[in-house]
């Protein structure tokens, strides 16, 4: 039954196929064994006709097929996504396509949302800080009201070694952070600019442009 479920999704994503865009996508760097080019819209759609279910998102999950990852993000029922899952697959993130649709699709909507960013965003691997990053983020997006269990100093302390990595990724998230930190939270946005105000006048220009993005949130919400 399995299988079948399986061999019918895959049909859904021939029909669905761009191979123009498939192929962008690996110039890009995006690499999977398979890549079908469906957009989101589409693979939404597909996810429509199929029942939510443990089995089913665990196993496409394994495949290396690009549409299959995103849709078992959509097709794991979010009452049955265990913590000891979500460290599990935080682990087999296989670029930052995936890591969004995961934190969109499924981890923003767990109960325990708060829990996996606190451990995450301290954890000492890159990837697993950035997924914690974008998890954060997104829960400030929607407004939850997790983010206010959440110890959030914690956060920044990390969020501002990573905003100058030379991981572009990383640098890019633990901003965004930032920035939606000095948004939403008058304290806080005080003490973020305080600790970086040595960086408005250093010679390095990335530091520099930190601070003058940073800023500019501060400056807006005043």
């Amino acid at each position: 039954m399995m299988d079948e479920i399986i061999r019918d999704i895959r049909t859904d994503l021939r029909l669905a196929m761009n191979g123009v865009v498939s192929s962008s996508m690996r110039d890009k760097g995006m690499d999977y064994k398979m890549n079908f080019g469906v957009d989101v819209p589409r693979i939404k759609g597909i996810a429509q006709k199929y029942e939510a279910s443990t089995a089913l998102a665990e196993q496409i999950w394994k495949l290396d097929v690009r549409e299959m990852k995103i849709l078992a993000t959509m097709l794991y029922p979010v009452d049955q996504f265990t913590q000891s899952k979500a460290d599990e697959w935080i682990d087999e993130i296989v670029n930052q396509e995936i890591r969004e649709h995961i934190c969109l699709n499924l981890l923003q909507n767990l109960p325990y949302a708060n829990v996996l960013v606190e451990k995450w965003s301290a954890d000492a691997d890159e990837s697993i800080r950035l997924t914690g990053y974008w998890l954060l983020v997104r829960l400030m997006l929607i407004k939850s009201d997790l983010v206010q269990s959440i110890n959030l100093r914690q956060v920044i302390e990390k969020a501002l070694l990573d905003v100058h990595s030379d991981n572009g990724l990383l640098s890019k998230a633990a901003l965004n952070v930032l920035k939606q930190i000095i948004r939403r939270d008058e304290k806080l946005s005080e003490e973020i600019m305080t600790q970086i105000a040595d960086f408005s006048t250093s010679e390095n220009i990335m530091l520099k442009e930190i601070y003058d993005n940073l800023q500019f949130e501060f400056t807006i919400r005043s």
